[in-house]
């Protein structure tokens, strides 16, 4: 059965419908939920209901699927402002390989989803993901995506930030689906579980496709393939230009590619890389893994490490180091400093700068 949610937002309320949002555990721990007052209005909250919960910290790691056009990049980078109404810009991270830029964003509350909301714009306005010119002479980016902003993840920091989060993910998975018409789908404990790999079966094509098969079968549909295809918000079909985004609420994850020496090929990268994903014949806990191919004939096993603090970077590098020689690592946004204990020496980690790739220097900079 499904059960409304109602999302209040600028004022007003908005019914959304999906049993997947049941995860949240509370919306009275963010302020904009709480009330049906306007976005940023945090002196609308009872000095009381302050008292017994300050506004949390959280952080916004929005995915943009832009990695070599400095002009596009900066301009989405210009969207944030001057550190308007809290929110800081800690880390920007571009890869022409993959084709793909990282912003790391923190800030409280309300204000956050503002800002989510102008690099979510900036990428609309920019940046094309279905397009079928013949004319591009440029490889397509190593890295999967369904969208412009392909993923905006809000991240807390402590569990008692959960609920803010969970409220703040939905406000601008909200958003996003009708200020901009890009349709929106929730992955991870937003919606019971889903992934993003799921999700970009078949990148765009395959995600055009499971809607249009959702819309013709209407109704209930009962768990299928086609259900994950039917949006949380927005419109049901792909945006022309801009995708599709995906929105959740987590726990931090680092964000970690290996490079391989030669001869490592591109084969052997994905062959690891099956091998050390969570589920593989030598699975880590929480590690998504993929091999992708990077300029020049090299290879990379790229991961994304969901539980860092039970799997430290140096475990995911005596993983891949069993199979193939490691050339140089590459950490993508922040992680969390217990993740980096016991890095090996031996291994460069080139642009490593502890005071801005550890997040807990990182907010107090």
């Amino acid at each position: 059965m499904r059960v409304p949610l109602p999302v209040a937002r600028a004022g007003r309320a908005t019914t959304v419908v999906g049993e997947r949002r049941a995860q949240c555990p509370t919306t009275a721990a963010h302020p904009t939920l709480a009330t049906s007052r306007t976005i940023g209005d945090h002196d609308a909250t009872s000095p009381g209901a302050r008292a017994k919960m300050p506004t949390p910290t959280l952080l916004a790691v929005p995915n943009v699927s832009e990695g070599r056009d400095a002009g596009v990049i900066a301009s989405i980078a210009r969207s944030l402002g001057d550190n308007a109404a809290g929110v800081r810009l800690l880390d920007r991270h571009s890869d022409s390989d993959h084709n793909r830029s990282v912003f790391t964003l923190a800030g409280p509350p309300g204000a956050l989803a503002d800002a989510v909301l102008r690099v979510a714009a900036a990428a609309v306005r920019s940046i094309d993901v279905m397009s079928t010119r013949s004319d591009r002479t440029s490889a397509p980016g190593q890295h999967p995506h369904v969208g412009a902003l392909d993923v905006a993840p809000i991240v807390y920091l402590e569990r008692d930030a959960r609920g803010a989060a969970c409220a703040e993910a939905l406000v601008v998975a909200d958003r996003i689906g009708l200020e901009l018409e890009v349709p929106v789908f929730l992955y991870g404990e937003l919606a019971g579980g889903r992934t993003r790999a799921q999700l970009r079966r078949g990148g765009t094509r395959g995600l055009a496709q499971r809607m249009a098969a959702a819309t013709q079968a209407g109704g209930e549909l009962g768990g299928s393939l086609e259900d994950s295809a039917r949006p949380d918000f927005g419109p049901p079909h792909l945006h022309p230009s801009a995708g599709a985004t995906l929105v959740a609420a987590r726990e931090p994850l680092v964000a970690f590619n290996l490079s391989l020496r030669a001869p490592a090929s591109v084969d052997d990268a994905r062959r690891i890389a099956a091998a050390i994903r969570e589920g593989g014949s030598e699975g880590l806990p929480g590690v998504r893994a993929i091999g992708v191919a990077l300029g020049e004939g090299h290879a990379q096993v790229a991961t994304n490490i969901e539980r860092p603090l039970e799997v430290p970077l140096v475990r995911v590098i005596e993983a891949v180091a069993r199979h193939a020689r490691v050339a140089r690592a590459e950490l993508v946004g922040l992680a969390p400093g217990a993740a980096l204990e016991g890095f090996p020496e031996d291994v460069p980690l080139p642009g490593f700068d502890p005071a801005r790739h550890l997040i807990e220097k990182a907010l107090r900079s």
